[in-house]
């Protein structure tokens, strides 16, 4: 049944963390309400709002990260020992030292940029006075910045065909996140509980990178010399474009929170955030098939294999969709029911018209995102100016009725920008890539025009139609 549903040991563990996240998500809710106050509910979702900038400042490097790594693993061989004398070695090694170097300057940029921001908009709480927010927001966004340095090594990882171990280290993470969190929910520790499950994820993470795989680290460390990447011909062309992408992606979904926060106070925001976090983690779970194969993708697209690619693809779509449509339905029935009766905690979320909004437009967004992961495989990101377009409209859409109407106007500018605007348009530029694509060389071969052939004067986007980001 397993294998029939495509569930190899990385969907697995991806699901099974997420699963976790079911289970527990029922207790943190309940915790949520017994030991925190409606005020300090909004701060707390605002927190991790705020805090989803983070996604601004890596900038998509992340996913980048893993392309290049799969292609250059492809060429490998999938070979476990990283030589010397590797040609493909030498280029991860040089990728991941300009990684780390390229983190560390942001996460010092991500404090400084991110921390004050926060106090600015915090700050005008209507319970700011009352509700002790400030240090936990400082300690938590120190936290984060530090866990940026962990991020090129697991990108590396994941793209070097350890996909079951990131996903097994994500499932490790939630389940001890969520216990540290419940231990300082019920010692009254309020938004502290921010900090613990900051500094789990950092602790968890560190020690799977310096313990777990050492050696793996190291061997890729300790190749000098021979064949570098060289960022500014074969990263930057598909890196800025990417980056920009997921700059415009994040306005998206960015302002959702604050806008309410801002407009109609802490409480709405509150219950806006915990059903975003419920809907987003049900979406990220039917995800995981198609997140998981990021790497396989890249590798099937260096080898030229592009028929097996759409074959792999198409079958993932297909079960991510059809999952992810059954578990939207339940929950806004769900919502319904709590709603109908007054059932415990039903004050604590939306009402049952937005819940049903955000939840079409998340199982209609997993069709776009799962096209840009197809296409981003293949190095390119296309088409920015409709991605810019896109951005725009949703920022003023969202302010608008997100000012008039709150969380009902909010999630009708979700729905209305996802089903007229980003769900056609990129499905034409998916397919209009896909036929392109298909009779190109093999990407690295002389001539393919691909960034990673470090061709000169090359870019991410030389075959694409039109050249010019997604939800």
């Amino acid at each position: 049944m397993l294998n029939r549903l495509e569930v190899d040991q990385a969907v697995f563990f991806a699901m099974a963390s997420l699963a976790w996240q079911f289970l527990a998500g029922p207790i943190t809710i309940i915790l949520i309400g017994q030991y925190f106050s409606k005020a300090v509910q909004g701060y707390y979702y605002t927190f991790w709002s705020i805090l989803a900038l983070q996604t601004v400042f890596d900038f998509s490097l992340q996913s980048v990260l893993v392309n290049f790594a799969s292609h250059e693993w492809g060429k490998k061989g999938g070979s476990v020992t990283v030589g010397h004398q590797d040609d493909a070695g030498n280029r991860l090694a040089s990728l991941l030292r300009g990684a780390i170097f390229g983190y560390g300057m942001v996460a010092v940029l991500f404090l400084i940029v991110v921390g004050g921001f926060g106090l600015a908009v915090l700050s005008r709480g209507q319970t700011a006075a009352e509700v002790s927010w400030r240090l936990p927001w400082l300690a938590l966004v120190t936290v984060t910045s530090i866990n940026f340095l962990t991020t090129p090594c697991l990108a590396i990882l994941e793209g070097c065909g350890q996909v079951k171990s990131v996903y097994h280290l994500q499932f490790l993470r939630g389940i001890l996140g969520n216990f540290a969190a419940w231990a300082l929910m019920l010692s009254g520790a309020s938004l502290w509980v921010t900090v613990a499950a900051a500094a789990t994820r950092l602790i968890c993470e560190s020690a799977w990178v310096t313990i777990r795989h050492r050696t793996f680290f190291h061997s890729i460390l300790a190749a000098s010399g021979g064949p570098q990447v060289d960022w500014r011909k074969e990263i930057w062309p598909f890196q800025w474009r990417v980056g920009v992408r997921g700059l415009l992606g994040f306005a998206n979904t960015f302002l959702i929170n604050p806008v309410v926060f801002y407009y109609h106070g802490e409480v709405v925001a509150g219950q806006l955030g915990m059903t975003w976090q419920i809907l987003t983690t049900l979406q990220a779970a039917c995800m995981s098939w198609i997140r998981t194969r990021t790497m396989k993708l890249g590798v099937l697209v260096s080898q030229g294999q592009f028929a097996e690619l759409d074959r792999i693809y198409f079958r993932l779509l297909r079960i991510s969709l059809s999952i992810l449509a059954c578990g939207a339905i339940a929950f806004v029935v769900l919502i319904g029911v709590m709603n109908r009766f007054g059932l415990p905690l039903y004050d604590r979320m939306l009402p049952t018209l937005p819940t049903a909004l955000f939840a079409i437009a998340i199982v209609a967004l997993v069709i776009p995102e799962s096209q840009w992961i197809y296409i981003h495989a293949h190095k390119k990101s296309p088409h920015l100016a409709i991605a810019a377009v896109g951005a725009v409209l949703s920022l003023l859409s969202f302010w608008w009725l997100g000012r008039g109407f709150g969380a009902l106007g909010v999630a009708i500018a979700y729905l209305g920008m996802i089903m007229l605007f980003y769900l056609p348009l990129w499905s034409l530029v998916w397919w209009n890539f896909r036929a392109q694509q298909q009779h190109e060389p093999t990407p690295g071969d002389p001539g393919s025009g691909d960034p990673g052939s470090g061709a000169p004067g090359s870019s991410a986007n030389d075959n694409a139609p039109n050249p010019q980001v997604s939800a």
